[in-house]
């Protein structure tokens, strides 16, 4: 793949509350400082990642924002007047006795783009405090090097990279619901009212890094082609974590199929016992029970087993009528689509405190780090695509390339050239919009109509439908050609007769 050299520049305000400033600071407030790392890839692969940070006191409305009881309300009040650029950090510096971070806490990351921080007596210790906090708020290496997973070599990636959905236009999300015994159960769920209340407002806020559809369904009859292990000591029935993949593909084929979607699916499956499996509950690696009954599987969705209560009479009449717990479901779902797109906050150092994004589902700055890793993904996609499309067209020597496949190469070149200067300069959602453009334009021209039947018909498959036709024609001329060269032959051989 061709060559990746791309800067991520992220303006970043270190804002200085009364009391908290470090006595060996190098020079007098407000002053800049840079600092530059560089994320290993591999050879072909060079990413920088610099931080441009501006050292500043608070002004008197960030203080009185700062005065606050909570941290949360001081987020809250300070979201006002912060920058709220995409990629952008602030950073409030609050004195080391401030009440606003709880014991043991030197870290309030808000819901926005940005966190409080206890002081520290060194300038150096406070750069080494807000280095661990751009590594949370920001990218990471991993994230990066999970974005460009296909140029890194496989033993270098975390488990949780693979995981991670690859950077698409869109995405579309099917709820399915699966009744495999109706005639036990009568199923009621309101999923287009959860789906308004708990999906709409974290697909509103990922709009920004994709298009979403999403539909939902009923299957009756549906079964998970394992069957589970009865447990006489529970009186249940269990899956173990070891046969949770054979569940996938038979409940794949009854799906409907995602061969007709131009855009990846995500499969949500809520999955209702039959009668004769019932409690049916999910095993762990090491045979404990899993508290949510659900299981993820990467880049595909996740399946949650819920289960019915026993009639309290035997001789309650079938079916059952189910009410679905709709806010448990969401719960786990929207859980399992945060893991997908790699928004999980299990790494955080303990003296941390991570403010929970509330019903939006995921926070400000963690639509940030979507961005950077699509960001970067997409760049390398296209400088990929151009070059295989680049090996293909010189392989095919009396190929004609149109006009408009032309521009679409030139304007993927152009939008990825800008997109990588956007990021020098720290501008992401630009940079963002101009990597789309970029994929768009280079897979129009990759499979142009025009180019595709070119692609796959080279010379020797010519041979081969053309010797079929000409040959037969080609014997009698060929012998003919024979026979008059053989003649010619002869008659020179011959001595001229003379009178």
């Amino acid at each position: 793949a061709a060559p990746v050299q791309v800067q991520l520049v992220v303006p970043m305000a270190v804002v200085f509350c009364p009391g908290s400033v470090p006595g060996d600071l190098p020079r007098p407030l407000p002053f800049r400082d840079v600092q530059e790392m560089e994320i290993s890839v591999n050879l072909r692969t060079s990413v920088t990642s610099r931080y441009e940070m501006r050292y500043r006191s608070t002004t008197g409305q960030e203080e009185a924002a700062l005065a606050a009881a909570t941290a949360r309300e001081a987020d809250a009040a300070l979201h006002l007047l912060q920058d709220t650029t995409l990629g952008s950090l602030t950073m409030y510096v609050v004195p080391e006795t401030s009440s606003l971070l709880p014991q043991g806490i030197n870290v309030y990351v808000g819901k926005h783009r940005s966190a409080l921080v206890r002081a520290a007596r060194s300038l150096a210790a406070l750069q080494a405090r807000l280095r661990e906090v751009t590594q949370v708020m920001s990218f990471t290496a991993s994230s990066i090097a999970a974005a460009l997973s296909d140029r890194v070599p496989d033993g270098q990636l975390s488990p949780d990279a693979r995981r991670n959905l690859k950077s698409s236009l869109g995405y579309e999300i099917t709820f399915s619901l699966l009744n495999p015994d109706p005639k036990s159960h009568t199923v009621d769920w309101d999923i287009e009212g959860a789906v308004n209340r708990y999906v709409k407002p974290v697909l509103d806020k990922l709009s920004l890094v994709a298009n979403f559809s999403v539909d939902s369904q009923i299957l009756y009859y549906a079964v998970l082609g394992v069957t589970p292990r009865y447990d006489k000591e529970s009186s249940s029935f269990l899956l173990s974590a070891h046969s949770l993949p054979h569940v996938i593909n038979p409940v794949e084929a009854r799906l409907g199929s995602s061969a007709a979607s131009l855009y990846p699916v995500l499969n949500f499956l809520l999955y209702v016992p039959e009668r004769s499996h019932s409690p049916l509950y999910i095993q762990d690696k090491d045979g404990a029970p899993v508290s949510t009954n659900a299981f993820h599987s990467p880049r595909w969705g996740g399946i949650m087993v819920y289960n019915v209560e026993a009639p309290a009479s035997p001789q309650a009449s079938l079916p059952l009528h189910v009410d679905v717990d709709m806010a448990r479901v969401m719960e786990v779902f929207l859980a399992q689509l945060r893991l997908l797109f790699g928004l999980s906050r299990e790494e955080v150092p303990p003296e941390f405190l991570l403010e929970g994004p509330g019903n939006e589902g995921l926070a400000d700055w963690e639509l940030d780090h979507l961005l950077w890793a699509h960001t970067v993904e997409n760049i390398a996609t296209v400088s990929t695509t151009l070059t295989s499309l680049a090996q293909l067209l010189d392989k095919i020597g009396n190929i004609v390339i149109k006009d408009d496949v032309a521009s679409e190469v030139y304007r993927a070149v152009a939008s990825v050239q800008s997109a990588v200067s956007k990021l020098s300069l720290g501008h992401l959602h630009a940079a963002f919009q101009a990597s789309k453009e970029a994929v768009t334009s280079s897979e129009r021209a990759f499979f142009d109509p025009s180019l595709l039947h070119l692609l796959y018909f080279p010379d020797d498959q010519k041979f081969a439908i053309y010797i079929p036709l000409f040959l037969p024609m080609a014997v009698p001329i060929l012998l003919s050609l024979a026979k008059i060269v053989r003649e010619t032959r002869l008659r020179k051989k011959e001595p001229t007769k003379m009178d």
